[in-house]
């Protein structure tokens, strides 16, 4: 296991993903080297549709090409999209792919969420997803998270799908093995090894668990788990 200090840089981690685009630019598969990525599409855009049909500002943390931003607004119309990635490829793609949905405003915002500048109290929705695993020390997270809640409206809810370990080792590895064997049906052991190798090195993901404690810890005032298999979890946590 690579430490944190060892781990890859913000920009390092941009370079693979600016190359990376098309792989993320599939409503259908979503991102498939994750366990059910297009269940967990289906979920966030419901959930998001059914909790908060009157949203007018949403924000996508780590967007991507843009799959979750357009997923939910095909459910709630006119809605307003502010969009952060590392990626300068990502964001194009996914404004290009938003625009044609004509959907409502779209901005868009390079570079790491915890350096840029957002309107607090201004979302009604924020979506994070297969991003918080970047986050390294508990300090990243705790301010992470404090962040979102302060951009959140009274009301907001932050949906968030994305990788996670266990804390308990005997279960991690039985999970760990369970995933493994996931992408060996997608794309064989050499596939297996290339996600792994790359995990190791770009990411440290914390337990489901640790996630919704810090919610609560930051100020959510409920959290509720909406999917978990193997290494991969959703959960939706609402603000007062």
């Amino acid at each position: 296991m690579v430490p944190l200090d060892k781990k890859s840089t913000a920009d390092e981690i941009r370079k693979r993903f600016d190359g990376d685009v098309e792989r993320f630019s599939n409503l259908d598969t979503g991102q498939q080297a994750a366990i059910d990525a297009p269940l967990m599409l289906e979920l966030i855009s419901d959930v998001a549709a059914r909790v908060k049909p009157e949203a007018t500002h949403l924000l996508d943390i780590g967007c991507g090409a843009g799959n979750n931003a357009i997923k939910i607004g095909q459910q709630i119309s006119g809605l307003n999209f502010d969009l952060v990635d590392l990626s300068v490829p990502m964001l194009d793609r996914a404004r290009d792919r938003l625009n044609r949905e004509k959907s409502g405003e779209v901005r868009t915002f390079a570079g790491d969420f915890r350096g840029i500048d957002l309107p607090e109290s201004h979302y009604d929705i924020i979506v994070a997803a297969a991003v918080l695993h970047h986050l390294r020390e508990d300090a990243d997270w705790e301010q992470t998270f404090s962040k979102i809640h302060r951009l959140l409206k009274p009301g907001g809810i932050l949906l968030v799908s994305d990788l996670v370990i266990h804390g308990n080792d005997k279960i991690h590895e039985i999970m760990w093995q369970r995933y493994g064997d996931y992408l060996i049906s997608v794309g064989g052991e050499s596939y297996r090894d290339e996600v792994f190798e790359y995990i190791d090195f770009e990411d440290s993901p914390r337990s489901l668990t640790y996630q919704l404690d810090l919610c609560r810890q930051v100020g959510f005032a409920s959290v509720d788990i909406l999917h978990k298999h193997s290494c991969f979890g959703a959960y939706i946590a609402m603000k007062t």
